[in-house]
């Protein structure tokens, strides 16, 4: 395995790749965990199953200018790039590049990468069509810089990861994409960046994002499958705290479509606005084997994901940094505070709300 000194800092391209040559050369597996900084344990989470499943991780950190449908949400977007290279490099991040934006859009450049369909409803119909265009522009570029064997991107950015899933199989960009699940606050809060600009107050009425996902997966349980009834349980929920969703849909986990009644496991989705602080949130729904209330759902086996190889030459719960990674997440017990782990130990706050998203190039 090389040699890498934990969270050197690059900036150019040329600086990433050259650093990266040695890892390539030796055979060893790369992940990718693109970030816009202002770390929080979401992204941690993100880092920390990197660094148990891959050789070399870098952690990108650059805030995607054109990406953003609001000039006020770029400029009010939080920056700490000491504190982000601390966080990653404690997670196990192996190298950070931070470029500027000249970097990654130098003078001249005129390329978009679009995915039709997935892009035009929900978060595409909220934001505008231009968001997930620089989400999948800025993504592949990425993903050809660093040239990835694994990119992990987080469960609560649900439909983002549809998109880059569709990108890289339309593409044949050679790079597995898996998810880890949602971590949420003690209180059920999504880990988001922007929690942080949120009032005490605006906080408390947040928690009905979390708390209308829970009251519809419990009605599932119950045995609902009609979507309208689901969704008006949920919708109780964010009016009991005066909100107004932008959207609150029930949609296939595949294709992202709304559905009328759940034939097959489903997605709950959720954006709303407190003040000025935008928050999304979604959970999926298992129809074959729903949850009883108050417990949490069970995540399945992937269809797409191979099992995992016995490795003799291993001691049991080693990492294998030289092949390509199958095993799935592991967890530790509940309590355990966060800023004890190491690299190799995973966040108790994981919400396992569903099942891990793969796409298998193979």
């Amino acid at each position: 395995m090389t040699d890498l000194t934990p969270s050197t800092t690059v900036r150019t391209v040329a600086e990433l790749r050259a650093a990266l040559q040695p890892a390539r050369e030796a055979g060893d597996s790369i992940a990718l965990v693109a970030t816009m900084g202002a770390l929080h344990e979401g992204h941690l989470s993100l880092i920390e199953a990197a660094a148990r499943r891959c050789a070399v991780v870098v952690v990108s950190i650059f805030v995607n200018p054109i990406q953003f449908d609001e000039q006020a949400d770029l400029a009010a977007y939080p920056r700490g790039e000491r504190r982000d290279v601390e966080l990653a490099a404690g997670a196990g991040a192996h190298l950070i590049f931070a470029p500027a934006p000249q970097e990654i859009y130098p003078s001249g450049f005129s390329t978009a990468v679009r995915v039709s369909g997935l892009t035009d409803r929900l978060e595409g119909a909220a934001r505008g069509a231009q968001h997930f265009h620089g989400v999948t522009t800025v993504v592949c570029k990425l993903l050809n810089i660093v040239a990835p064997h694994v990119a992990f991107f987080g469960a609560k950015d649900a439909q983002q990861v549809a998109v880059v899933r569709r990108m890289v199989a339309d593409l044949d960009i050679p790079a597995r994409i898996e998810t880890v699940p949602t971590v949420r606050e003690p209180d059920g809060l999504a880990a988001s960046s922007r929690n942080a600009r949120l009032t005490p107050q605006q906080r408390r009425r947040a928690l009905c994002l979390h708390a209308a996902l829970r009251a519809a997966e419990r009605e599932l349980a119950g045995g609902q499958r009609d979507a309208a009834l689901l969704l008006a349980i949920a919708g109780e929920q964010l009016a009991r705290a005066g909100v107004e969703p932008e959207y609150l849909a029930l949609v296939d986990g595949e294709t992202f479509e709304e559905v009328d009644r759940l034939q097959r496991d489903g997605l709950l989705l959720v954006a709303a606005r407190f003040g000025d602080v935008r928050l999304i949130d979604n959970m999926p729904l298992h129809v074959a084997a729903g949850p009883t209330p108050g417990s949490r759902p069970e995540e399945e086996p992937s269809p797409h994901r191979p099992p995992a190889e016995p490795d003799s030459h291993r001691s049991s719960g080693q990492p294998d940094h030289h092949r390509s990674p199958a095993e799935p997440s592991h967890h530790r017990s509940p309590g355990e505070p966060s800023h004890h782990r190491s690299p190799g130990e995973p966040d108790p706050r994981y919400e396992k709300t569903g099942e891990v998203l793969r796409l298998c190039n193979a």
